[in-house]
């Protein structure tokens, strides 16, 4: 689990740079590196909107990280 935490962790950070820096970008490549993050993080958390798969990476990365005591579910 240690290393999908890892890339889980990471695409999270990603995503939340990306998203930042969006606004004031008028970069195709990070356009296309934000969607490809986002297609990333919908397809390890099985969902269909990047909403529901942050939550969800949150939830799983608060439970390694000692945070919640529940695992998170799809």
């Amino acid at each position: 689990m240690l290393a999908a935490t890892t890339v889980l962790r990471r695409l999270v950070e990603q995503y939340e740079t990306l998203q930042q820096r969006k606004p004031d970008s008028a970069n195709p490549s990070a356009d296309q590196q934000l969607d490809d993050v986002t297609y990333t993080l919908c397809v390890i958390t099985g969902t269909r909107e990047v909403e529901a798969a942050l939550a969800i990476a949150r939830r799983a990365l608060a439970v390694v990280d000692g945070q919640m005591e529940d695992p998170p579910t799809a």
